[in-house]
């Protein structure tokens, strides 16, 4: 067998072809495989298993997700502030379909309580479409698919904090995961009128006369070439040509009276240029290919990419037109990635932590105990709500002593799921929320319920209000969960008994020895490995699996808990 060399794009030879590379192109093309898989990509030569990988098995019988029906045609126009909110109920008489009162208390009130509605409703229902995701990632036969998919997901980064309606953020995932495996340019088009990113990126504020440059600076600087590669005369230049785009609901829209067709000069072409000539203009730059290729190459291959590399590869990426399914066949097959400073060298990113201990320990469906969303909170990955709209660090920004720690509670969650003193986070409301509500079912005014903690209830004495924000924020949240779909709450099923069974183990080593190997690509350190033996065998209470077949589910739980808080296991 012979040693992949590194930076070489040559494919490995079907004879250096072993179990433990097949491992590694379930662990960094998907989210690791069961022994199984292994043993199935393994009988293949490394073409065939590239090639399952990139083709993926049937989706179609995988759940859809079913939206909870909390959105209406009067929140189409939805206000970007509770005063622009009421504001325009002063003006108008009404917004988002609800009247001002005519009379009595707190005219405004009504309108306050739809727009908290739609502010806590949204923000349920993304939770919910973020849960259905990570379970797709769970079950899909077509694990590369989502993959690519949450890549895109972190390099168009898009947040539902600011764009505030999670039917745009499910659009744009579900376009993100049609053009996940086809061509770059076609994706980049895709998403540069996709309204949620439209709304991200205000290009409502991009018009003829006043022209926006975010979206026209960050097409350049984090979607196409990088920084350094372009001028800010061509950003400014740019935002001219992207002027009048922008969306109705769910629909891209261009807007002829508030577009600049004027003369534009952009990376030295000069013309009346318009958004999508920008867009060309950009796909013909070598450097913008470079970024691509390379920037795609640091997901699933090491961080660490030379000059000369990085040429070779957006080069690829460019002859192929920008198709990134034959890029990756390259890319997976070649000795560069095979090679030792590319296999096991991976940290996990939460979301590849949760999808690949569920998929390790054969769970056929996400468990809703613990709270994937908690979980990638915690650990500083939530998705469809990215940072920043640089997405997130990559690498060792995953890892500090403290998230370490959270990973290892993690693992516990999911080992020993407390289904007792579970609380759904999702039924949270908040502090002040909780208090005002309270308060007012003790009885006390609503303007008074309302006041800070500490407060005395005679300081609301005489105060007369036309709205009342934290009441508004309490009955919103009321409405929004009365009518919100449940999560499904479980433990995750699986059975270590049977699995080091089905191995053959006989002996404490031997259990260890089958769940080491299967949940880590990096072996453990002997005191390590030598320190669960020993904790096995005293939870045994015998070094016979035979004997203790009846009891050892729970013994078998503790040891996989130490494998899963190693820092082995954080790797890929």
């Amino acid at each position: 067998m012979g040693m992949p060399q590194i930076e070489s794009l040559d494919p490995i030879d079907d004879s250096d072809w072993t179990s433990e590379r097949a491992a590694h192109l379930l662990e960094r093309a998907g989210f690791g495989g069961t022994p199984d898989e292994i043993a199935r990509f393994t009988a293949m030569t490394p073409r065939e298993a590239v090639d399952a990988m990139l083709q993926g098995g049937d989706t179609r019988n995988l759940p859809e997700f079913v939206e909870s029906g909390l959105w209406d045609p009067t929140l189409k126009n939805f206000p970007p502030s509770r005063p622009a909110a009421t504001e325009l109920a002063e003006r108008t008489g009404e917004a988002m379909g609800v009247k001002v009162k005519p009379g009595g208390l707190r005219p405004l009130q009504p309108v306050t309580d739809r727009f908290f509605y739609w502010l806590r409703a949204t923000i349920l229902e993304t939770r919910r479409l973020a849960f259905w995701w990570i379970d797709r990632m769970v079950r899909s036969p077509h694990p590369l698919q989502e993959k690519m998919t949450l890549f895109w997901h972190g390099h168009f980064a898009t947040s539902d904090e600011k764009v505030r309606d999670y039917r745009k953020i499910r659009q744009q995932i579900d376009m993100m995961r049609a053009g996940a495996l086809g061509r770059f340019g076609d994706l980049l088009g895709a998403v540069s009128k996709d309204p949620a990113m439209l709304i991200f990126l205000d290009a409502a504020q991009n018009v003829k006369g006043a022209p926006n440059e975010n979206f026209g600076r960050e097409v350049m600087e984090l979607f196409t070439m990088g920084v350094g590669n372009y001028t800010e005369d061509d950003i400014r230049e740019a935002a001219r040509a992207f002027t009048g785009w922008g969306n109705d609901d769910l629909s891209f829209f261009f807007d002829a009276t508030k577009h600049d067709s004027g003369e534009k000069r952009f990376l030295g072409q000069t013309g009346h240029l318009d958004g999508e000539d920008i867009l060309r203009i950009i796909l013909k730059q070598e450097q913008t290919a470079i970024y691509i290729a390379s920037k795609i190459y640091r997901f699933f291959v090491r961080t660490e990419i030379s000059p000369d590399l990085a040429d070779r590869l957006g080069a690829l990426l460019r002859d192929n037109d920008y198709q990134i399914t034959p890029f990756l066949r390259v890319l997976f097959l070649s000795e560069d990635f095979h090679s030792a400073p590319s296999v096991a060298t991976h940290i996990k990113s939460p979301t590849e932590l949760i999808v690949s201990t569920y998929r390790k320990l054969g769970v056929a469906e996400l468990p809703g105990v613990p709270d994937p969303n908690a979980v990638g909170r915690t650990l500083g990955q939530v998705l469809l709500y990215p940072p920043t709209v640089a997405g997130w660090g990559e690498g060792r920004a995953w890892i500090t002593p403290g998230l370490l720690f959270e990973r290892a509670n993690f693992a516990q969650s999911v080992l020993f799921a407390d289904m007792i003193s579970f609380a759904d986070p999702n039924l949270d409301p908040g502090t002040v929320v909780q208090r005002t509500n309270r308060n007012i079912t003790a009885g006390m005014e609503i303007t008074a319920a309302t006041m800070e903690e500490g407060a005395s209830p005679s300081k609301a004495a005489g105060i007369r209000e036309t709205y009342n924000t934290r009441y508004g924020s309490l009955v919103g949240w009321q409405e929004a969960m009365r009518r919100v779909k449940p999560t499904p709450r479980g433990a995750a099923q699986f059975n270590l008994s049977a699995m080091v069974d089905a191995a053959g183990a006989a002996s404490a080593a031997d259990a260890v020895d089958v769940l080491a190997a299967r949940f880590l690509r990096i072996p453990l350190a002997t005191p390590v490995r030598d320190a669960l033996v020993r904790l096995l065998k005293d939870e045994l209470g015998t070094d016979s699996l035979a004997e203790a077949e009846s009891y050892m589910e729970q013994p078998l739980r503790l040891v996989v808990h130490g494998i899963m808080s190693a820092p082995q296991y954080q790797i890929a």
